[in-house]
């Protein structure tokens, strides 16, 4: 996969503070003294579209998305102000020590978090742990569960689930267990066709919830019910879902739920969560890793401790806490924004890019129907394509061996955006 136009948002202390300086270009404007986040205006623009729900200075609040036209962050959302200025804090902190606002994120703010992050997905505190990443939560989850160890027991998964999933369970075929993959129809996965595959010996149903393929969401609450009433768990990795649709794990019937903080929770890379059903702890789903964070009251002379209770039994050492101060930030300004803005402010700009670019030639392969902030098209030429985004200071998702492009569009894009990446892909440079 070839990832267009990465920057990194922040090269030291230096870049930091006058990345947080830099304004919005003429188009943009930050808005002057205005304490909400969204637009005041009612009325359409004078192309005769909606109203952006974000005003600019949402917009100013993501200083890389000036320069280029940004729609890429199903891959990596850009650093926001507020988490560079959380995580600057914290490094103050550990540059200067305590004082002047300055202040450790500890045990109390780790667990906040933790709360914070359960909160968004319908979860107690106890039932998060914290992880590295998706793909590190879904191997907690997997190796506890020891799926070679029943004979006969079958794993069942979708062609739109993440590289690793793919890539894992058709290693554990190596192990004697029996996968069965559910291929796409027109680019959605049908739960009929996942009932097909879903058995009395099916150990584990694992699917991701928004796939970062296309955005295709899952019926999953469908999908669950027929894995519970055949005896399977569920897992679900939703790092392309929560802070851009709604998750609640406990409607949905999910087991089992990991996410990274770098798409839509607008954290870092390196730091995620593990979501635990509290019945399964320990129990189904016994721990594998080992670490100082899974107990309390230890004795070194007596060699004892005490178990802690919940989901921290899947952790094993310290947590990465500058990113969680990061992501922590995040968190907050998703809630600030809200989810049924953000979504609503989503689906404005992904409605033109599936009604404008299929007239240009550019097949869709996200069906219509779906609300998350992803999309992607059938290119004739990937190459051509990668060369026209770059001339265009366009940033997405090019998958050259597929022929795909993935464009993802978040709070701080506009109308604006759309227009150009509508005009650079369909050849008209000039009007830009």
């Amino acid at each position: 996969m070839t990832t267009l136009g990465r920057r990194e948002f922040i090269a030291g202390a230096g870049t930091l503070a006058a990345a947080i300086r830099l304004k919005a270009d003429a188009r943009f404007p930050m808005a002057p003294d205005t304490p909400s986040a969204f637009a005041q205006s009612a009325s359409a623009d004078k192309r005769g579209l909606s109203p952006q729900v974000f005003s600019g200075s949402v917009r100013a609040d993501f200083p890389s998305v000036l320069r280029e036209t940004y729609l890429n962050s199903a891959a990596i959302h850009p650093i926001g102000t507020f988490a560079a200025n959380a995580v600057k804090q914290l490094v103050d902190f550990r540059l200067l020590g305590p004082g002047e606002g300055r202040a450790d994120f500890g045990a109390r703010a780790q667990e906040d978090l933790k709360k914070k992050f359960g909160a968004i997905i319908n979860a107690s505190t106890s039932e998060i742990a914290y992880t590295a990443n998706t793909s590190d939560g879904e191997n907690i989850v997997v190796l506890g569960l020891d799926l070679a160890k029943t004979k006969g027991a079958n794993v069942v998964i979708d062609e739109l689930h993440f590289t690793t999933s793919l890539y894992m369970y058709k290693e554990l075929e190596k192990k004697g267990v029996e996968l069965r993959i559910v291929k796409h129809t027109n680019w959605a996965i049908d739960p009929e066709d996942m009932a097909k595959a879903i058995d009395r010996n099916t150990r584990l149903v694992s699917m991701a919830l928004v796939s970062n393929v296309n955005g295709f969401m899952h019926d999953c609450k469908a999908v669950s019910s027929i894995a519970h009433a055949r005896g399977a768990l569920v897992f679900a990795d939703i790092i392309q879902a929560v802070g851009a649709v709604p998750v609640d794990v406990k409607a949905l019937g999910i087991d089992f739920a990991s996410s990274g903080t770098y798409k839509w929770l607008m954290g870092e890379r390196g730091i995620g969560f593990l979501y635990v059903r509290e019945d399964l702890q320990g129990t189904v789903l016994p721990t594998t890793r080992y670490g100082h964070r899974q107990v309390s009251n230890f004795n070194r002379a007596q060699l004892s401790w005490e178990p802690l209770p919940g989901a921290a039994r899947y952790e094993t050492g310290g947590i990465p806490v500058i990113l969680a101060a990061g992501v922590n930030a995040g968190i907050d300004y998703v809630n600030k924004c809200g989810l049924a803005n953000i979504r609503t402010h989503a689906k404005q700009l992904t409605d033109r890019l599936q009604t404008e670019l299929p007239p240009l030639g550019y097949k869709p392969l996200t069906p219509r129907e779906t609300e998350t902030p992803i999309v992607a098209f059938e290119v004739k030429d990937a190459p051509a394509t990668v060369k026209m985004l770059q001339a265009g200071k366009i940033v997405g998702t090019v998958i050259g061996n597929e022929n795909r492009i993935r464009l993802a569009v978040s709070v701080f894009n506009t109308h604006d955006d759309i227009d150009r990446v509508v005009a650079v892909l369909g050849g008209k440079t000039s009007s830009i």
